[in-house]
């Protein structure tokens, strides 16, 4: 079988053209590790060897394609060449040959993500490792990068955070607002006994500001349709739910 023709196309292909009209498209690396020339003659067996190589060059660029748009993980390119159809010995091959030529940068992945998370977003230690345990990562490794991270970065974290909350949740109590406050923040990720002594440490708006006004508030909701004992209820349910005191005198704060 010999090579009539040879045609440069884009993305680092060439189209091979055989004496027995077959078509085919090899990459650049395959031209050049076979040394396929125009006119170069080769056996069914020697063709057989140079797809397979073609194959292997295939997985690899699909694979810099993936990575071209931002960093991924070493599970992110297995799942992804997996779905295309790749075989094990095919992805090992690839995933090998993209850490040697650092494509593929376990330290470089986990500092970039920790660092994107720590100033981009809310989430505290825990949450993002969970987050890279997912993606792949082991956990010694991955702490082994948060703990280069001071105690004070955390914390200030939080304290931007209660800061915030306080300012959006005007109308809970205090006692409500802690425990929100709270679980918020352990759903965040963050250390509890490290949340709970800050939340205790805050100076919240005091509560008889924000009681005058939600059971005024209460009392405008109501009052259109409840009286007496039944109205008063009402409101007291109204205050238990948020979070206050109900055992209070409602006329005391009537405007």
């Amino acid at each position: 079988m010999k090579i009539t023709k040879i045609i440069k196309k884009r993305n680092n292909q060439y189209q091979i053209l055989l004496s027995d009209n077959t078509s085919l498209s090899f990459y650049d690396d395959t031209i050049i590790h076979f040394n396929l020339l125009a006119k170069k003659d080769f056996s069914e067996e020697e063709l057989k060897n140079i797809i397979k190589y073609n194959n292997d060059s295939s997985a690899y660029y699909k694979a810099l394609s993936y990575l071209k748009s931002k960093l991924r993980t070493k599970k992110e390119v297995i799942t992804k060449l997996k779905n295309l159809g790749y075989s094990e010995d095919i992805i090992a091959k690839t995933i090998q040959k993209l850490i040697v030529q650092k494509y593929l940068n376990d330290e470089l992945y986990i500092t970039s993500y920790i660092a994107d998370q720590v100033n981009l977003t809310l989430k505290g230690p825990k949450k993002i490792m969970q987050e890279l345990v997912k993606l792949g990562f082991k956990e010694d490794l991955i702490k082994s990068y948060l703990n280069k991270y001071d105690k004070e970065i955390w914390q200030e974290k939080i304290e931007k955070f209660i800061a915030k909350k306080i300012k959006s949740n005007h109308n809970l109590s205090q006692k409500l607002l802690i425990a929100k406050l709270k679980t918020d923040l352990i759903n965040l990720g963050y250390n509890s006994e490290l949340v709970g002594k800050i939340v205790t440490s805050i100076d919240y708006p005091a509560d008889d500001a924000i009681l005058t006004k939600e059971i005024n508030k209460a009392y405008r909701k109501y009052s259109k349709k409840y009286k007496d004992k039944e109205l008063e209820f009402k409101i007291k349910s109204y205050l238990y739910a948020k979070g206050f005191n109900s055992n209070v005198n409602i006329s005391d704060y009537i405007d």
